[in-house]
């Protein structure tokens, strides 16, 4: 006699097979997303190694025929691309320890201190985001003149070392830290000096980072400014650098992807060692405690 589970009083588990619409269709839609976001860029890095016959041919070749590395090993005498190289990477750097430094005390004065005229002042820090940024152009452009920095690596940055934005970012970090930090803190005898390095700072990590790399992507590409304020080749970033290769009449694609691919690698390594963080950072903002 077969005893099954109904005799034995124990309940049925029906297992469901089979899968469910609207999982697929959404991932569906998200392979799509991955497809359109990343086709650009495989496409730049393929045709990097394409000769340019093969980047301009009609209908176009999405692999080369034959790899080659004649684009990447033209960059140097075609312009001086490792010190362009060298001039973002120094200027990307001081702009982002600048923003990190000056947003973060800003942020942390308008976020945990209280003063006279707290608020006036942090309206007139937010209005700076309401003027386009082509109308401080002249007026930093005087300012670099008169200090007499025209085509040197200190015009790239210095009007970069502040940020509107970055000092937003971080008050609302700092907002929505625990008040019981900062008094139990004072009790121990500390000042605003000591509690924003050693307390506030180190939790806001996630701040910091999420800045730094939005900062970073900034000065990595900043294009306009330094073809305002320099002038030779030796004192321009690698984006002027990259639009020598574009031409009125011919551009060697090539070249010029090599190039893009070569000023995108240190920027894709950041991202995906922070990534997690940077992720964090944002959705954080999101939140008003």
């Amino acid at each position: 006699m077969a005893v099954n589970a109904d005799m034995l009083g124990k309940p049925t588990v029906k297992i469901k097979r089979g899968f469910d619409a609207g999982i697929i269709a959404i991932y569906i839609i998200l392979l799509i997303f991955i497809v359109v976001t990343l086709a650009p860029f495989l496409w730049m890095i393929l045709t990097s190694f394409k000769s340019q016959i093969e980047a301009v041919s009609i209908p176009p070749s999405i692999l080369p025929r034959t790899w080659r590395l004649d684009a990447y090993l033209s960059l140097p005498a075609r312009l001086p691309f490792f010190r362009m190289y060298w001039n973002t990477i120094i200027t990307s750097i001081v702009t982002v320890a600048g923003q990190l430094i000056f947003c973060s005390v800003a942020g942390y004065a308008f976020g945990r201190i209280k003063f006279p005229g707290r608020d006036v002042l942090f309206v007139m820090c937010l209005s700076i985001l309401m003027i386009p940024a082509s109308f401080f152009i002249l007026p930093q452009l005087i300012v670099i003149q008169n200090l007499k920095l025209t085509n040197t690596l200190t015009a790239l940055y210095l009007p970069n070392l502040f940020s509107a934005f970055g000092t937003f970012l971080m008050r609302q970090f700092f907002m929505n830290l625990p008040k019981e930090l900062e008094d139990s803190a004072k009790i121990d005898g500390c000042n605003h000096g000591r509690i924003f390095l050693l307390i506030m700072l180190p939790l806001v990590k996630a701040g910091l980072i999420s800045l730094g790399i939005l900062t970073l992507r900034f000065a990595w590409n900043n294009l306009m400014w330094p073809l305002i304020v320099n002038s030779t080749p030796p004192m321009m970033p690698l984006t002027v650098g990259l639009s020598y290769l574009q031409g009125q009449y011919f551009n060697d694609f090539p070249a010029i992807m090599a190039g893009a691919v070569l000023a995108v690698i240190p920027l894709i390594a950041l991202f995906a060692i922070f990534q997690k963080q940077f992720i964090q950072g944002i959705a954080f903002t999101g939140v008003k405690s």
